[in-house]
């Protein structure tokens, strides 16, 4: 044991001073802290001002107040400001660049007999997306209102109608005590397929790591002095814990960098931001004046992310990080004792193409099923591939988040750690003979009558 120990201390310490380690493990907290600061930082700020020169035909989005002057009725956004000159078409165009506006707004006369189609937005620089779509939006909006005060509906009417008939369905879970508990089908889905991504990323990374490993020691004969002091399957191990202990150290400085980068950004540059009071701003859109309907108003209402946030404070989120921390280090140790197998079996990594394939199939298939265990997580097909070892450790953590009885649970976890025992078993068996086997193909048949060679 204290042997396997030696090798694991060294397995450890040369891969955690390695400068790729260091640079990954600092990069990855910034990377995954952007994704989620990033879009609130660029969406608290403000977007360069876009002046629209309206030239309305239709005289349905101005009207003439009581000093004689135009003025307009499309509503204002932070970043689009319209003026109303009373212009032609014509006479806009031809000092268009003189001017300090950046578009020309055009709307014909008949905009409600189909004119609606030919409204053009005339720019000198390509505008935001953000800005031509609310424009499109107002404009449509406006146009609906009016023609439902012509045919005398009252739009609020419509939109009372609307309001009322639109709804979000609240999912609720009841356990056996019959106890309710507010779900977020979204939310679930998306933890379940992050926490199947990073375990993925981490088999297939570290796993590799074993592969390679194995093949330089065998390649450049170092493993012939180290045989010498320890047995095959002790060094295997040694390996394999080794490395599983250098992912786990870089995913857990990975969770605290993270934290640690998102609790730093909260109090600078999100500090005005608060998760629990975003509300979308009043909007006003007027229609008309020469109507009776002047105004109609959208009552504010949450914003998303404060609901995902108090969504994401019922996630039981304690038992999914242990659940997602055993099923990454039995997953990995499973995995990665196949991959030594084939890293002791062949001579370059060239030869390791028709012996990946069966490892990797199995991971592949994982994420294929996960897509449909999302659409119905207690199904039977859903219930097996979490049971089954070699795609438990994906299918799982896509399930739990919905729920998962505690039997499955215990179940799966019993037999993921007896599909380490015997993929380890296999490993060890095929590793202490093809380890210091040198310059000879090896074929499945071969690798077969090694599980079974006494020696």
């Amino acid at each position: 044991m204290n042997k396997i120990f030696l090798i694991i201390k060294r397995e450890y310490l040369s891969r955690v001073k390695k400068k790729s380690f260091i640079i990954m493990t600092i990069l990855g907290p910034i990377l995954m802290a952007g994704i989620g600061i990033v879009p609130i930082y660029l969406s608290m700020q403000k977007t360069q001002m876009q002046k629209i020169e309206v030239v309305d035909e239709s005289f349905l989005f101005t009207y003439v107040d009581k000093s004689g002057d135009t003025k307009g009725l499309i509503p204002e956004k932070d970043n689009v400001h319209f003026d109303y000159p009373q212009i032609s078409l014509d006479q806009a165009r031809q000092g268009f660049f003189d001017t300090e506006y950046d578009a020309i707004l055009w709307i014909p006369q008949n905009v409600l007999n189909g004119g609606q189609k030919g409204i053009r937005l005339i720019y000198k620089k390509q505008m935001s997306n953000s800005a031509q779509s609310y424009i499109e939006s107002a404009l449509s909006k406006m146009i609906f209102n009016v023609m439902l005060a012509k045919n005398k509906v009252d739009p609020n009417f419509i939109k009372d109608a609307k309001d009322k008939a639109s709804f979000t369905m609240i999912t609720t879970q009841v356990d056996k005590d019959g106890n309710d508990k507010k779900t977020n089908t979204g939310l679930y889905t998306a933890i379940g397929l992050v926490c199947a991504f990073l375990i993925y990323f981490f088999i297939f990374l570290y796993g590799v790591q074993v592969m390679r490993g194995v093949m330089e020691e065998k390649t450049s004969r170092i493993v012939e002095v180290i045989l010498s002091s320890v047995k095959p399957f002790q060094l295997m191990m040694g390996k394999i814990v080794g490395i599983a202990l250098v992912g786990l150290t870089q995913f857990l400085l990975w969770v605290i960098l993270t934290g640690t980068l998102y609790s730093i950004a909260t109090v600078t540059i999100l500090k005005d931001v608060d998760m629990k009071q975003i509300q979308q701003k009043e909007q006003t859109i007027k229609i008309g004046a020469d109507l009776n309907f002047s105004e109609m108003k959208h009552n504010a209402d949450t914003g998303e992310i404060a609901k995902l946030w108090n969504d994401f404070k019922s996630v039981d989120i304690v038992a999914i990080l242990l659940c997602f921390l055993f099923y990454f280090l039995v997953g990995y140790l499973m995995y990665s004792a196949l991959f030594a197998a084939v890293g002791a079996a062949v001579d370059s990594e060239a030869d390791t193409q028709q012996f990946m394939m069966p490892i990797t199939i199995p991971l592949i298939l994982s994420f294929v099923v996960a897509q449909s265990v999302i659409q119905d997580p207690q199904s039977s097909m859903a219930f097996w591939f979490s049971i089954i070892p070699f795609t438990s450790p994906i299918v799982m953590m896509v399930r739990l988040p919905f729920g998962v009885p505690a039997w499955e649970l215990a179940l799966s976890m019993s037999l993921l750690v007896l599909g380490f025992l015997f993929t380890t078993w296999i490993a060890g068996r095929i590793y202490r003979t093809g380890i210091l086997m040198y310059g000879k193909k090896v074929t499945w048949k071969e690798l077969g009558k090694w599980l079974f060679f006494k020696g």
